[in-house]
């Protein structure tokens, strides 16, 4: 009996990113934060289904942030804080797409102004909202 070596797969044959986003689902986000404070009767049942957003890795909203502007990322900052206020599911803590969005705008010489901080708090009880455990 003889005992192979395991080789990877190389060459395109694994997805690095298995993660797409879908952005009309991230502008219809946008759109829901923008006409109301209450999401539960803005969004569409698959929109609330889709938790798995708001824990995503740091990677992956560094990398789709290359396609919104800053007003665009304050709104999901502010759809997330509300989502998990308002929508099942949808709890993070520490894992909260919010702490790499605030982080993002900082790196943009945009970072979140009193006013915005200050409606974090008022619409979260996520402890680590916006910057993530010290």
């Amino acid at each position: 009996m003889s005992v192979g070596a395991w080789e990877p797969q190389v060459g395109g044959q694994q997805n690095e990113n298995p993660w797409e986003f879908d952005r009309d689902q991230l502008r219809r986000l946008i759109a829901a934060v923008i006409t109301e404070d209450s999401l539960t009767e803005e969004l569409k049942e698959e929109d609330k289904q889709a938790s798995r957003l708001i824990r995503l890795p740091s990677q992956h909203w560094v990398e789709e942030s290359q396609h919104w502007n800053n007003d665009q990322l304050w709104q999901l900052i502010r759809f997330f804080a509300l989502a998990e206020m308002q929508l099942t599911g949808w709890d993070a803590g520490a894992e909260s797409a919010v702490i790499p969005l605030a982080k993002i705008l900082r790196q943009r010489k945009a970072p979140l102004e009193r006013e915005q901080l200050l409606w974090i708090r008022k619409h979260s009880n996520n402890r680590y909202l916006p910057y993530g455990p010290l």
